[in-house]
């Protein structure tokens, strides 16, 4: 599958139709999505961190981009992968690897270790020689941190995306943003949103009545599985 395939998914949606892309952490998990028959995957980095046993931002490169090649590997629909902030990679670099992986987009996010807020500009300059690199070969999706690591100040949070959709990105991520200001990133913010949503289907049908473009899950299917197992095995013990 192509990017220009994935690409297709995020546009024309009717309203209140998101593109809803459930997070596999590896090969199993991605079979079973795509047996469900979701149309496309896009893997979490903090679900891939805790079946290598990492926390959250601390797997090595090598390791994100062996499990996301063995995802990819599993499934015929399109993968897209969550590559946090580009490890430092020069942007062709980074582009080789996610293209040698079978990506056919990635997330890219504008805070450094999940910690520190880059500037935005710069950012968007990096995010520009992502996509000159890339060409129209990755689907990037540009994660706005402002309300995970930032003062959470929705204008700041409009202004970053527009500077990362100008930059070339596909999609923007306004990761924990309430739902009380997606209405003003909706309206400020041109072009596919993308959403974290809950493992529910209120939590879905509730993004997409604010009009969320994209809905992803986040680490929230692993931890789901692990609660479920570790319920199992508790039950087997009792």
């Amino acid at each position: 599958m192509t990017a220009s395939t994935f690409r297709a998914l995020h546009h024309g949606r009717a309203a209140g139709d998101p593109l809803v892309l459930p997070g596999p952490w590896d090969a199993a998990s991605a079979r079973a999505f795509a047996d469900a028959g979701f149309p496309a995957l896009a893997t979490p980095s903090a679900g891939i961190a805790a079946s290598l046993g990492y926390e959250d931002g601390s797997t090595p490169p090598d390791e994100m981009f062996a499990a996301v090649a063995r995802i990819v590997r599993a499934v015929s629909v399109p993968v897209s992968a969550d590559v946090e902030w580009g490890y430092g990679l020069a942007p062709g670099e980074l582009v080789g690897r996610l293209l040698e992986a079978g990506a056919v987009g990635c997330n890219l996010e504008d805070s450094e270790h999940h910690a520190t807020l880059r500037e935005p500009q710069r950012h968007a300059d990096w995010l520009a020689e992502v996509r000159a690199e890339a060409g129209d070969a990755l689907f990037i999706n540009a994660r706005v941190d402002t309300f995970l690591v930032g003062a959470g100040d929705p204008a700041d949070a409009v202004a970053r995306a527009r500077l990362y959709v100008a930059a070339g990105a596909d999609c923007v991520y306004p990761l924990t943003a309430p739902p009380e200001v997606f209405p003003a990133l909706r309206e400020g913010i041109e072009g596919p949103i993308n959403m974290a949503a809950g493992t529910d289907r209120e939590s879905v049908a509730e993004l997409a009545r604010l009009g969320a473009t994209r809905i992803t899950f986040g680490p929230g299917m692993q931890r789901y599985a692990v609660r479920a197992i570790g319920e199992l095995a508790a039950g087997l013990r009792a």
